[in-house]
């Protein structure tokens, strides 16, 4: 529930609960807050138990996201595949040109692959300055 928050911050959390609405009202503010979680639970459950019931197939809170849920519930493997596949060529095309221009541009920026880059010099004269083609 508190997957985010420390113990330190809980416990600011309630510190500041304490000051704000005092050690009377606190236990009766923590358990009015608990038992609405438990409610919010209860119908979260109750929702799907009755998706689950009207659809014929086992449904989790993480399916109710329209993508997942035509997905798992509504498409075959097969439709699936279907749908993909197009899509599976033009990202290996897309893919393919990326490698290439990847190549294409590490072999312009560095003519002499095999030797030390370094301490290689320019036609006139001056040392080449190192450059990370990766950090740009």
């Amino acid at each position: 529930m508190f997957d985010n928050l420390g113990w330190q911050e809980i416990f600011a959390l309630l510190l500041v609960a304490l000051f704000i609405l005092g050690p009377e009202r606190l236990p009766k503010m923590l358990r009015d807050i608990m038992n609405g979680l438990r409610k919010l639970r209860q119908m979260a459950r109750n929702a799907t138990a009755d998706l689950s019931d009207q659809l014929g197939t086992d449904v989790q809170l993480e399916d109710l996201n329209p993508k997942t849920f035509l997905r798992k519930h509504v498409l075959s493997e097969e439709d699936e595949a279907m749908l993909r596949r197009p899509l599976d060529g033009l990202y290996s095309d897309m893919e393919d040109v990326a490698k290439g221009a990847d190549t294409d541009l590490r072999s312009a920026l560095d003519p002499n692959e095999g030797s030390d880059s370094a301490g290689a010099t320019k036609p006139n004269g001056h040392k080449r300055a190192k450059f990370d083609a990766d950090a740009t």
